[in-house]
């Protein structure tokens, strides 16, 4: 077999798994994407015997009361499959900002889906920490457990060695972590371009907006490289347009190399990036709505091009898939009308799994008023990704 540098995302690393034959392989041919199996993490999900959280949670919360006695499992923004059928799921930053979620530990959930009964195993995990102090500026905690108010944590790519790259928004910065959760070195920030949260300390101005840093971070299969992408525009750049950075994962540095995603509405955003191929990404990109004003929810596969853009194609509309088995309770049709969709992860060549990230408690667009739970999907495609 050849050697693989990451384990998550490309297809040319695909391997199979009880349950996730392709369509290929021996399901019905199908012409539309369509809903393969359903699993849901419930919002009110917490880390057995850990830390209280909350604190400083104000506003809706759609049926809950803080704080909470426990850490959420919440608020998916990054996926990485493992060999064993596993996942492990980046947790968010925590309650949506800087200054509400320093009692929210960042961490990486080790997680399974259950798709016969429609649930979701959490399994472990790990915190993220600086026991070493590669971060040189001061943590929220003595004890440098990382906190929601130090990192807004937002895409990850697992490597074949079991670290893990992280994608960050308040730097924005690239983070590097051991198996166990460790910073193996200091933040990585990108040249010329600087969060409201790094220009507040820094006294640096700010070149894109808040928690518009790094929503997409992808691995190539040969483990050399990263491919960082913005979620928003920098100043001076066209409207909607956003920059994939090429970053070597050798030299710790960006090579310089870079492509140009353009937004079909400069009011959108993206919410993950993952690899396909040497010159082929996956990248969710969404409107900010929710339940009925929920209206652009979407993955495309994105090419590079010679003059340095993306050339993108439609893959899945996620507010159109077909449902022909009503699975999870709903009709023929099925919709993933959620605020902030930030997980895709390539099962095989004809199927992808999608899960959303439910900014637990305050997202409600699966039902109003009601805190959403955690859905993951999978949908088969009516063409193959190679």
């Amino acid at each position: 077999m050849r050697k693989i540098g990451f384990l998550a995302g490309a297809v040319v690393v695909t391997m199979a798994f009880g349950g996730t034959a392709s369509v290929a392989g021996g399901h019905s041919k199908i012409t539309t994407p369509t809903l393969t199996a359903f699993a849901s993490l419930p919002a009110g999900t917490f880390v057995p015997g850990s830390e209280p959280s909350g604190s400083l949670v104000t506003g809706n919360l759609n049926g809950f009361v803080a704080p909470f006695a426990d850490q959420p499992v919440q608020g998916f923004s990054g996926i990485a499959r493992n060999r064993d059928g596993t996942y492990d799921v980046l947790s968010d930053n925590g309650y949506g900002n800087k200054a509400n979620s320093g009692d929210f530990l960042l961490r990486i959930q080790r997680l399974a889906p259950a798709f016969a009964t429609g649930t979701v195993d959490v399994l472990g995990g790990v915190n993220l920490t600086d026991p070493n102090g590669r971060v040189p500026w001061a943590l929220t905690r003595e004890d440098r457990v990382l906190t929601g108010a130090d990192f807004d944590v937002e895409s990850i790519v697992k490597a074949a060695d079991g670290s893990y790259w992280i994608g960050d928004e308040f730097g924005p910065y690239i983070l590097h972590f051991d198996r166990a959760g460790r910073l193996l070195a200091a933040p990585t920030p990108l040249d010329g371009v600087i969060a409201p949260e790094t220009a507040a300390r820094t006294g640096a101005t700010a070149t894109i907006g808040s928690s518009k840093g790094f929503e997409g971070l992808a691995g190539s299969s040969d483990g050399r490289y990263l491919y960082a992408l913005l979620e928003g525009t920098v100043a001076g750049d066209p409207a909607g347009q956003l920059r994939l950075n090429e970053f070597d994962t050798r030299t710790g540095q960006y090579t310089g190399k870079r492509w140009t995603y353009q937004l079909e509405s400069p009011a959108n955003a993206i919410g993950d990036a993952i690899v396909v191929d040497r010159d082929r990404f996956l990248i969710i990109e969404r409107d900010n709505g929710q339940g009925a004003t929920a209206v652009f929810k979407r993955i495309y596969v994105a090419q590079k091009k010679r003059d340095g853009s993306l050339a993108k194609t439609l893959l899945v509309d996620l507010m159109n898939i077909a449902n022909p088995r009503k699975l999870g309770g709903f009709g023929t049709t099925f919709t993933f009308p959620f605020q902030t969709i930030e997980d895709v992860v390539i099962i095989d060549d004809r199927k992808i799994a999608v899960l959303n990230d439910n900014n637990f408690p305050f997202s409600s667009g699966r039902t109003a008023g009601v805190a959403d739970n955690n859905e993951w999907i999978e949908i088969a495609l009516p063409k193959s990704l190679r």
